[in-house]
C-alpha cells in the first residue's frame, strides 16, 4: 500500500502530483460507495482525487488509445513482412506478461512490444507535459490508479524508466506509484469525503 508516501507527495509544496486512473476504476469505485455494481462513477471519482489534493487529474484511457495504435501498427508489420512470430499477445497486462515469461518463456517473441496504457502514459507525463508546462520532471510525482494489484509490480520493473533514459536523469520513473481502486476508496472515506454529495468533474487534458 503506497498511500503513505503518497499524502508525504501531497504534502511537499516542491512536487506536482499527479494522477491517472484506469478505465476500470470508474466502473469499479462506485461500488465501494453503494452504487449498483458497474455504476459509471467518473465524474465523482475526478471531483474525488482533487479533493484529495492531486494537482491533475488524468485519463489513462488516452493512454490506451496510443496503446491500440501502436499494437494495432506492431500487429500489420508483423503480418505484412512476417518478421515476428504470431499470434501476437497483448502486454497490457503485467501479471499475463510475467506469466508468460515464467511459465512459457519460448512465447516471449509473441509479445507485443508495447508499454502498457499507465506506462505509456507515465512517460508522457514525464516528458511532454513536462515539457509543454515548464515543470522539472524530477518534481513530478506520478501516480496511477488501477484495479489490479499486479500493476504495482509492474511500474517497479527496472525497463520501465524510459523518461529518465529520454531526459538523462537516473533513478527517474515512469510511474511513482500505484494504489487499487479499493485503496483510493479507504482513503477517500477516511478523508471524510461525501461521495454521493460531490458535484461530478472533468478529467484534465493532457495534451
Amino acid at each position: 500500500d503506497n498511500t503513505q508516501q503518497v499524502f508525504d507527495a501531497l504534502a511537499d509544496p516542491e512536487k506536482v502530483v499527479l494522477v491517472q486512473t484506469a478505465p476500470a476504476v470508474r466502473a469499479g469505485l462506485g461500488e465501494a460507495f453503494g452504487y449498483p455494481i458497474g455504476t459509471d462513477v467518473q465524474g465523482k471519482m475526478a471531483a474525488a482525487l482533487r479533493a484529495l489534493g492531486f494537482d491533475k487529474v488524468f485519463d489513462t484511457n488516452f493512454g490506451a488509445d496510443l496503446t491500440i495504435m501502436e499494437e494495432g501498427t506492431e500487429f500489420l508489420k508483423r503480418f505484412i513482412a512476417d518478421s515476428h512470430p504470431l499470434p501476437q499477445f497483448t502486454s497490457c497486462c503485467p501479471a499475463w506478461v510475467k506469466y508468460i515469461e515464467t511459465f512459457h518463456p519460448e512465447r516471449i517473441p509473441c509479445l507485443s512490444s508495447t508499454k502498457s496504457p499507465i506506462s505509456m502514459q507515465g512517460a508522457l507525463i514525464k516528458t511532454y507535459f513536462s515539457k509543454e508546462k515548464g515543470i522539472d520532471p524530477r518534481r513530478i510525482v506520478n501516480i496511477a490508479v488501477a484495479p489490479c494489484t499486479a500493476k504495482k509490480f509492474e511500474i517497479s520493473r527496472e525497463e520501465l524508466c524510459s523518461a529518465g533514459a529520454y531526459l538523462g536523469i537516473p533513478g527517474l520513473r515512469d510511474n511513482d506509484y500505484v494504489l487499487t481502486t479499493r485503496e483510493l476508496a479507504e482513503w477517500i472515506r477516511e478523508a471524510g469525503i461525501g461521495f454521493y454529495d460531490l458535484t461530478p468533474s472533468a478529467f484534465d487534458s493532457l495534451m
